[in-house]
């Protein structure tokens, strides 16, 4: 009989440090995301302001308009490229508003990104060629890289906040297909 319950004691001793351990592996397995690795570190990307230029010749003066759908847009791919966990939005500092990559020279431009933290770095232009035809210029460099990796040109109907959404999303998906991954 005593030797029963000293092989009780040890399966309930056993049984506990059996559950312990179970306990340490699935704290430990909630610590990682699925697949049991440590997550990437997400990537430093900025977006810069873009410069807008106007080029229609129509008579009306929309630049109140269009200084907020092209700040709108800016907005809209910061938000589409932050909701990516791959992506960590920085923000370029710069003494003058907008900070575009016209508004200062080359080397002011890719500093202050590099102050930001960003190891990407998204800017461009739009221009409104007229009533219903805009196109946008997109660039893409990398930083660490010191490599160019999207120079697209992209063209839209409308100038309304609808069609500066729609660019934006479109535009965001093309980056998002090209950025590297962490």
């Amino acid at each position: 009989m005593m030797h029963t319950a000293t092989s009780r004691r040890g399966l309930s001793l056993r049984g506990r440090a059996g559950a312990v351990l179970s306990m340490l592996c699935a704290v430990a397995a909630l610590s990682f995301p699925s697949g049991g690795l440590p997550a990437a570190t997400p990537i430093a990307v900025a977006v810069a302001d873009f410069d807008y230029f106007d080029t229609s010749g129509e008579v009306a003066d929309q630049s109140a308009e269009h200084l907020a759908r092209v700040a709108s847009f800016a907005k809209l791919l910061r938000d589409n490229l932050a909701a990516q966990s791959d992506y960590r939005v920085v923000t370029i500092e710069c003494r003058d508003q907008p900070c575009t990559a016209t508004s200062m020279s080359q080397d002011v431009f890719i500093a202050a990104a590099r102050r930001a933290g960003a190891r990407l770095v998204v800017y461009g232009g739009i221009r409104k060629m007229s009533t219903l035809v805009q196109w946008g210029e997109i660039q893409l460099l990398d930083l660490e890289a010191e490599k160019l990796l999207m120079q697209r040109t992209v063209t839209f109907r409308g100038d309304n906040d609808a069609a500066y959404r729609h660019a934006a999303n479109f535009v965001g998906d093309q980056l998002k297909e090209t950025m590297p991954k962490p």
